[in-house]
């Protein structure tokens, strides 16, 4: 399983762990990792040392939502005022400790029929094209692909190209026999 999840992490997860985004979210099929929640053990001590945190946001019936983020970077984007602003809105804590607000978010994940869209602040999605994606429903956007752009697309395109480079390169390597562990040990 460790080869399995290794490779999973690596193709969504990358950019989080080479520190280019503050979190990730991957979901996990639980019957292809049924020992997920006590892998993570092993993870969050390895990654322990780099701010890394691996958080299952969600258990539900078929799948695990698993929520991977850099603590400090991700305290320091939703400490910035316009996404508090957002974040407010939806009736988050502001100005409380992070895991006050990750608690927040597992509310919000568990008790909404469709899915909680301010998640792309905390996925460090830019807060114009979080802000248009619930404005406009997902439609009418200039760009899609990590996820929906109503802003800036020509910097969301760099920064799209840099991302897919970022797991392909992890992904590569990880599918030759290296560990998340070894990919990021020196990073």
């Amino acid at each position: 399983m460790q080869n399995q999840l290794d490779r999973l992490l690596a193709a969504y997860c990358s950019p989080t762990l080479a520190g280019i985004k503050p979190a990730s979210l991957v979901s996990c099929d639980r019957e292809r990792y049924p020992e997920l929640p006590q892998r993570l053990a092993e993870y969050r001590a390895a990654f322990a040392p780099r701010d890394m945190h691996f958080e299952i946001v969600c258990a539900c019936k078929g799948r695990w939502l698993l929520m991977v983020y850099h603590k400090g970077q991700l305290e320091r984007r939703l400490a910035d005022e316009r996404v508090q602003r957002v974040l407010a809105w939806f009736g988050y804590p502001v100005g409380q400790p992070l895991e006050a607000l990750l608690k927040m978010l597992r509310r919000r994940i568990a008790l909404n029929e469709g899915f909680p869209h301010e998640i792309g602040l905390f996925l460090g999605y830019p807060i114009e094209d979080v802000v248009g994606f619930i404005r406009y429903q997902g439609r009418g956007c200039k760009l899609s692909g990590y996820w929906k752009v109503y802003g800036d697309a020509e910097a969301a395109s760099r920064l799209f190209d840099r991302l897919s480079r970022v797991c392909h390169a992890v992904t590569k390597r990880v599918e030759q026999g290296e560990t998340l562990l070894e990919v990021f040990a020196a990073a």
